[in-house]
């Protein structure tokens, strides 16, 4: 078996003339947070698809317990382990915290003829006490999903993940767009997972949300990688400086090339 759970050897992915990643290496420990940093357009999307099979990599080799592998959908990934929790949360908000929780698995109780019957005690039994082993505390599995909170969502979507077999979860932007509380909250579940043997991705362009929780750290700039640093390699002013530098020679190829960015 190999040390690593997911590997990258020098992936590209290409669109027609579009080069959305070259040459991209990374590599993913179990019990790992591994944080990937980058800007808007720096290819943090491409890669997320990439890993979870929506696309194939144009060059390159993906390995998956040192196996090389090509997924032909996201559910080939799921089979393996590697679920993503994407920014959308695919949620309904209108339905239970319980129903979301086995959304597409719902347990059958009986049925009557074509007719099934869920077993929703099970559900709202198993989705309060599942949360709850992660830390997360909601008052009643039958209220509405639209009644919680963005970072309450969010840790019921990794709780999710994580129940139903995840051996490494992908992270999209779990923390845009969430208050100081809320983000914590969702930090504290990520280094509840890892404690749990759990990889983790997080997607990320918040170098102080990322470095706390991070043990490794890969940044992306227009498709490419600038490199992957442990932590006790590497600071949080020093990452910070490095995002700022590859934006700012973003800026000058533009200004060269006669665009205005």
């Amino acid at each position: 078996m190999s040390d690593y759970i997911l590997e990258l050897d020098n992936v590209s992915k290409f669109f027609g003339g579009v080069i959305a990643l070259k040459n991209v290496t990374m590599r993913l420990k179990t019990g790992e947070v591994h944080c990937l940093l980058g800007d808007n357009g720096a290819g943090k999307s491409t890669l997320i698809k990439t890993l979870c099979g929506v696309h194939k990599p144009s060059e390159g080799v993906y390995r998956v317990d040192g196996v090389p592998v090509q997924f032909e959908s996201p559910r080939d990934a799921l089979d393996r382990g590697i679920a993503t929790v994407y920014q959308d949360l695919a949620m309904v908000p209108l339905m239970s915290i319980a129903r979301n929780f086995f959304l597409g698995r719902e347990p059958i109780l009986k049925r009557f003829g074509i007719f099934p019957v869920l077993d929703h005690v099970f559900m709202a039994r198993t989705s309060y006490e599942r949360l709850s082993d992660m830390g997360t505390r909601i008052r009643d599995a039958e209220q509405t999903v639209g009644t919680m909170s963005g970072g309450e969502r969010q840790c019921l979507a990794i709780v999710r993940a994580i129940h139903f077999g995840a051996r490494v979860l992908i992270l999209d932007e779990p923390t845009a767009a969430l208050g100081v509380k809320q983000t914590a909250n969702v930090l504290k579940l990520i280094a509840n997972a890892r404690a749990r043997g759990i990889s983790v991705i997080f997607i990320t362009h918040n170098v102080h949300h990322a470095y706390p929780i991070g043990d490794s750290f890969t940044l992306l700039n227009r498709g490419q990688s600038m490199g992957t640093y442990a932590k006790g390699e590497i600071g949080k002013d020093q990452l910070l400086d490095m995002m700022a530098g590859g934006m700012e020679m973003q800026k000058l190829i533009a200004e060269i090339d006669g665009v205005r960015i």
